[in-house]
């Protein structure tokens, strides 16, 4: 159970409604749990949608984003995320087994080193915060600086979402399934 309200559309005064048409413009609907959270700070919530719209506006491709943040939420263990970015995986051009591989990417052939040195970026900045200079000249010597510092960014995002997620309780809706429901 979230530790705040979700506070929905009927809950709001009027003069939230052009956040809630916002989110519904830009987001999945029904509306996603977190936002509805986030709903309780409307000012913040109205930035937090700006950011992550200019992260995903960004240069970096959509598929090494997805890995970094599946990545992110497979170390955190977050099943909120998790759950949330497959689809936003497949939709980017990653496979069904690759969705199922991000958890061992290391062991998998399913990636490419490209892939990995990203995914082994968000592993290592989410676990130890600062990365080595082997893991950062791994990615970087595939990637732009412009995109290196993208998916820094992402990286750092998505693990200021799953904390948000953790803190907040925020419950996982019922049409997407734990993956972590067998681990």
């Amino acid at each position: 159970m979230a530790r705040v309200p979700y506070l929905r559309r009927e809950d709001a005064d009027e003069s939230r409604k052009p956040l809630y048409d916002r989110l519904e413009a830009e987001r999945k609907v029904p509306t996603a749990n977190i936002f509805l959270a986030l709903a309780n700070a409307p000012d913040q919530l109205d930035a937090f949608l700006t950011y992550a719209n200019a992260l995903r506006a960004a240069g970096l491709s959509p598929e090494l984003r997805e890995l970094a943040i599946l990545t992110v939420g497979h170390v955190t263990r977050s099943a909120y995320e998790v759950a949330h970015h497959q689809s936003h995986g497949l939709k980017a051009g990653l496979s069904e087994e690759q969705l199922a591989a991000v958890a061992d990417f290391e062991s998998a052939d399913v990636f490419d080193e490209t892939q990995k040195a990203v995914m082994r970026l968000a592993r290592e900045s989410t676990l130890q915060v600062d990365v080595s200079e082997e893991t950062w000249r791994a990615a970087a010597d595939r990637l732009t600086e412009i995109q290196m510092v993208e998916l820094a960014l992402s990286i750092a995002w998505y693990n200021s979402g799953v904390r948000l997620m953790g803190m907040l309780d925020i419950d996982l809706e019922s049409g997407y399934p734990n993956p972590f429901a067998h681990s």
